[in-house]
């Protein structure tokens, strides 16, 4: 039986039949595979950095210096501890005139940092990193090499931080507890401990953030943690959080899944379209070998034998196109580091095999759930169809069989989601597109069918009538293509569309700078430097920190709340501020500004709906170690868009009398007033300058860099489609061939044959681009009016390119599948017919 198979298999591999699902197959494993390679590295990644990710075995991370009662008892239980410190603050090379500042990410470490792990330096940028033998020497810093670039900088020159000047010594390459580096856009600089106090940046306000990092035995460690939090819930602590191995960094993991999910999801989509054509191409073997099965019948062979043979030839063609599918997809996944790779500080480490083992059991999964239907069918041919070749095909169990097909697609979907909620939803969104499209696809056939009629072109007739005489092969080919045409549609022309939106719904004169932590003695002095520069409606504004308490006398923590959001909010101080009227581009959306009689406040609408706040709520702010009690009296909506200073809470100044205070600014600095923000860091090294515009540069480098990776992805999402597209043609390749035979020895020319297909395949293709860009504008609509909240700018050029482009494919599709149907003389095709 396997011999001969083996020779079946090699005979229908020569004869062509078998080289098209090969190729399918090879696409949908290679579309998953690619995902599961960079998810794996990632994975891998972080399991193997767990304890460098934090830089010892426990961390104790707080908003203020931390507990000395807490170091107490740690060293009392004779474990290693360290102290980093990290803020963001302007660094400064040169002087006067010549001087550059850059936002940066200060972090000042004790003597035994790292307790876990290593810091990388090197001489050089670009240099091969070394382990540092101890950290940075008194009066010198290590920096990113990004910083020297920014600075136009070099090692051994001066960089001041506040009122202290270092030297810059060497250049890290790796930090250990930076993790992997996601949306580390301000570039570190390191110092001592020792040098941090000479510096004076930080100040009442300062945005800090301290931990303390803990080492030793497990059995101790995990001691010392118990106590800890039982000490946090003993004395209601906030602000003071435990990270540990076992969390290895939930942020982390929780983007490293949320990124899988959506890589594999965008991998699925294509896999599915080519599981689409996995099943055409079955089902032509199958209609190729109807007669041939019947004579092995009367040869004698069983119904399972049939079966057997078959079974086995496929089982063949899926483990080579499974195994050659996640060879490309491993190739392809280095692509995918290219582009997403950069985000990471540290080194991949080698793929493993499961990724691989993975692709295979995907693409059997596929070859069951898609290919075997139509083969089954092949055990119910009888003997009696060697002689009468009318007998109808074999039909028995076809709804049950694909019944399977579909249950493998949301077995699939929620394998690669990892979520019973996301995968169901997946899958019902795409079999909702799917069945919108076939109805528009559908429906756009019977108009058609009106206009045969009215047109008496031979050549239009002809295409009109192969549309028509094929309702089910046609609809198949549109919906593919336009389901890959919408994907790559969404992701390119879309995708400019939303950013180009974005940027016009921000003013031309919006502020590109904020200058934060500006002490009360300094506000008088930088209000005349602004004036001075000539820099317009640069208004200053209390800022206030403080921590919620209490919502309506009810004791609040993260864990009142279901959502992240909500959770991160409560655990953190708020920026509060106070003022008699109404900021501007603010608007009262229920209630009434305050009238300063008592203590009252105005909250953001979107923080009322996350809070779950609502007109006449009180709320317990603590504010440095005061307790202040507000009744919500508005709440306002915001145009964050305006990049003004705006605050989520603002409380009547009565109420805020006396309590510390910092002040913010915003601003638009022109391209001649740039020397402005040296000049004021230079001047009051306390201050935070923060480019906004190279903020939201940084930000968008990497959405692109994130969003070309999934668009490479969707070139399989493409491929699948024009797959199915050739699927479909192929499909009907026998078909074309007895008609166009019959039509030429009727008379038609091969040049009116040839028309009539071009002329299909720009109608087919020209309705599936119309269905793409439909698609992708309703769903870029969405995005703008449900998620990004702006104006919604109707682009003609994503009608154009999905029209040009679908039919564009289709023409390219037809002719590789039909070019040789006119070849054939029409008296030899008479013969076979």
């Amino acid at each position: 039986m396997l011999l001969q198979s083996l020779r079946m298999t090699r005979r229908d591999w020569r004869a062509g039949e078998l080289r098209f699902l090969l190729v399918a197959l090879i696409v949908a494993v290679a579309a998953l595979s690619s995902v599961g390679f960079f998810v794996d590295r990632m994975r891998s990644q972080l399991e193997r950095d767990a304890n460098q990710l934090l830089a010892a075995d426990l961390v104790i991370r707080t908003d203020e210096p931390v507990a000395e009662s807490f170091r107490a008892e740690a060293e009392k239980r004779g474990l290693q501890l360290a102290d980093t410190t990290v803020f963001p603050s302007m660094a400064t090379v040169g002087e006067g005139d010549d001087s550059a500042s850059k936002l940066a990410s200060i972090k000042a470490v004790s003597a035994l940092y790292p307790l876990r792990g290593a810091i990388r330096i090197a001489d050089a940028p670009g240099g091969e990193g070394r382990v540092a033998a101890q950290i940075p020497a008194a009066g010198t810093v290590w920096v990113d090499a990004a910083l020297l670039t920014a600075l136009n900088a070099r090692l051994g020159d001066a960089l001041r931080l506040g009122d202290k000047t270092f030297r810059i010594e060497k250049i890290i390459t790796l930090e250990p507890d930076r993790g992997a580096g996601f949306m580390n856009f301000a570039p570190r600089v390191m110092l001592s401990k020792s040098d941090l106090a000479a510096t004076n940046l930080i100040q009442f306000g300062s945005r800090v953030s301290y931990r303390l990092l803990i080492a030793g035995p497990s059995a101790a460690v995990t001691d010392f943690s118990k106590f800890v939090e039982e000490q946090i819930d003993l004395q209601k602590l906030r602000g003071v959080r435990l990270e540990s191995l076992e969390s290895g960094r939930p942020e982390m993991r929780a983007t490293l899944q949320r990124a899988e999910q959506f890589l594999s999801l965008v991998g699925l989509l294509s896999a599915m379209l080519a599981a689409v054509a996995v099943a055409m191409a079955a089902r032509r073997f199958m209609l190729r070998h109807v007669n041939a099965c019947a004579m092995l019948r009367c040869l004698g062979m069983t119904q399972n034998q049939v079966t057997g043979l078959f079974l086995l030839e496929f089982l063949l063609v899926g483990l080579a196109g499974s195994v050659l599918g996640a060879l490309v997809g491993f190739g392809a996944h280095f692509v995918l580091i290219e582009w997403l790779g950069r985000l990471v500080s540290s080194e991949l480490p080698s793929a493993s095999i499961i990724p691989a083992l993975q692709a295979v059991m995907t693409g059997l999964i596929l070859l069951v759930g898609f290919a075997i239907p139509p083969i089954l069918q092949l055990r119910n041919v009888p003997h009696n169809r060697v002689i009468r070749q009318e007998q109808a095909l074999p039909q028995a169990m076809t709804v049950t069989t694909y019944a399977l097909g579909l249950l493998a697609f949301v077995g699939l979907l929620l394998w690669q989601a990892g979520n019973v909620r996301l995968g169901l939803m997946t899958a019902a969104g795409f079999l909702g597109g799917l069945g919108a499209f076939a109805a528009i696809s559908w429906g756009a056939l019977k108009f058609l069918q009106s206009l045969r009629a009215a047109t008496k072109h031979p050549n239009w007739r002809f295409a009109l009538t192969s549309l028509q005489r094929r309702p089910g092969a046609t609809v198949v080919q549109i919906v593919a293509l336009a389901l890959g045409l919408m994907a790559l549609l969404l992701l390119t022309v879309i995708r400019g569309d939303l950013v180009d939106a974005w940027r016009q719904a921000t003013p031309p004169d919006a502020p590109n700078r904020f200058v934060i932590n500006i002490q009360p003695e300094q506000k008088a002095q930088i209000e005349a430097r602004l004036q001075q520069a000539g820099v317009q409606k640069a208004e200053l504004f209390p800022m206030i920190r403080g921590r919620l308490l209490a919502i309506n006398d009810t004791t609040v923590n993260g864990e009142s709340f279901i959502e992240d959001r909500a959770k991160r909010l409560v655990d953190r101080e708020f920026n509060l501020s106070t003022m008699m009227t109404i900021p501007e581009g603010n608007a009262i959306k229920s209630g009434h500004w305050y009238d300063n009689s008592k203590p009252e406040a105005s909250v953001e609408s979107g923080l009322a709906k996350t809070l779950n706040l609502k007109l006449g709520d009180k709320l317990q702010f603590d504010i440095a170690g005061e307790k202040v009690d507000v009744t919500i009296t508005s709440l306002r909506d915001l145009e964050w868009g305006s990049m003004r200073v705006n605050f989520f809470v603002i409380i009547n100044p009565s109420a805020m009398q006396d309590m510390p205070q910092t002040w913010i600014t915003a601003f638009n600095l022109s391209p001649t007033q740039m020397a402005l923000d040296n000049q004021l860091t230079r001047d009051f090294p306390n201050l935070t300058v923060v480019d906004i515009g190279s903020v939201v540069k940084q930000i968008q480098d990497v959405v692109d860099q994130v969003v070309t990776a999934v668009e490479f992805l969707f070139l399989f999402t493409l491929a699948s489609g024009m797959l199915v597209l050739y699927a479909a043609l192929v499909s009907s390749q026998d078909e074309r061939k007895r008609e166009a035979g019959l039509l030429r020895a009727l008379g038609a020319t091969r040049t009116q044959l040839s028309r009539s297909q071009w002329i299909e395949f720009v109608l087919v293709g020209g309705l599936a681009g119309l269905l793409a860009a439909a698609g992708a504008t309703a769903v870029g609509w969405s995005l703008a009016r449900f998620v990004f909240d702006f104006a919604w700018v109707f682009s003609p050029v994503v009608w154009i390119a999905g029209i040009s482009a679908g039919a564009a494919c289709a023409f390219i599709g037809g002719w590789v599948g039909l070019r040789h149907v006119l070849k054939q003389p029409p008296l030899q095709t008479l013969r076979e017919a």
